[in-house]
């Protein structure tokens, strides 16, 4: 079996890990930076940030495909000369045409981090965390001209723990990716897959953050909507709390629910060394440690000393 790979960062490299521990040939790795940058960007992007993807590639030899989109005529030429058989897919804005995704003998494979049909659409590591799921999960499904859309190959869950931010979900997710694509790579080898169309009535879509989404809002979340909402958006986008003209950075692992009431709503109740604890609307409050200014971090302490409480 030949498999083509296209993908970006930590689930791009898990699923070379998993192709590697099937045994299948790789014909190539196409990596989504490509699409964004010259060859001579990509040059000093590879010489100055080496990542385990490109350190894969290059131990095992894999061709670094560069060309400049999944949707050239180039590409297909590729896959068409390759005789590939399977094109793999992890975290690729762009929409592939349908005469690229039918040319695999077998067909062409999303890797999606969610338990579709739920959850679809960009970043569901961020999603699931911020609307309080206790499971999100891994889904293989083929490729068609909808996002997110195919018939599923496999699935597995995977738990969310209360502590975790983005960053812990999306690390516990590419790993058990690795695992599922060598297992189902040896399962379609053998012709032992049967594609399950995903139920419509199950399914959800959300879109991405807005940039007002980074301010911390008191008087709509709750002191445990809030925390998720600290913890959904790390590592990919910052959240603030607004004081006037200030906004301070939170620092994700150290803010905790504590059973203070206020006058009202937002009201800081107490500071602290680079700490404030801020009122909650459920009758509680939440304690930020490690706040930093945003712009001026070295005068987060100053800022905090001038509050009034």
């Amino acid at each position: 079996m030949k498999v083509v790979i296209l993908g970006k960062g930590a689930m791009l490299a898990n699923l070379l890990r998993g192709v590697i521990l099937s045994g299948v040939e790789v014909a190539g790795v196409f990596r989504y930076e490509r699409l964004k940058k010259s060859p001579l960007q990509m040059f000093f992007y590879d010489f100055f940030k080496s990542s385990p993807e490109l350190t894969l590639i290059k131990k095992y030899k894999f061709k670094d495909l560069t060309f400049k989109s999944a949707n050239s005529d180039e590409f297909k030429h590729f896959l068409i000369k390759e005789n590939v058989d399977l094109i793999l897919v992890g975290t690729w804005c762009e929409k592939i045409r349908k005469d690229i995704l039918d040319v695999p003998v077998i067909g062409s494979v999303n890797v999606h981090p969610s338990l579709l049909p739920k959850y679809r659409g960009p970043n569901p590591y961020l999603q699931t965390i911020w609307r309080g799921e206790k499971k999100s999960g891994v889904t293989f499904h083929l490729m068609t001209e909808k996002f997110d859309c195919g018939a599923i190959l496999a699935q597995s869950e995977v738990e969310i723990l209360d502590g975790d931010t983005g960053k812990e979900l999306k690390n516990k997710t590419v790993f058990q990716a690795r695992l599922m694509c060598a297992e189902l790579i040896e399962k379609l080898k053998d012709g032992f897959v049967i594609p399950v169309p995903q139920d419509e009535n199950n399914a959800s879509y959300f879109k991405n953050v807005a940039p007002e989404d980074m301010t911390l809002n008191f008087e709509k979340e709750t002191s445990i909507e809030l925390l998720r909402h600290i913890r959904a958006f790390h590592p990919w986008l910052p959240v603030y709390i607004q004081f006037h003209n200030y906004f301070f950075k939170v620092n994700p692992y150290n803010v905790e629910i504590i059973e203070r009431k206020g006058k009202s709503v937002g009201e800081i109740l107490d500071k602290g060394n680079k700490s404030l604890t801020i009122s909650t609307i459920d009758g509680k409050a939440l304690k930020f440690d490690n706040l930093k200014l945003y712009k001026f971090p070295l005068f987060s302490q100053f800022v905090i000393d001038r509050i009034n409480i």
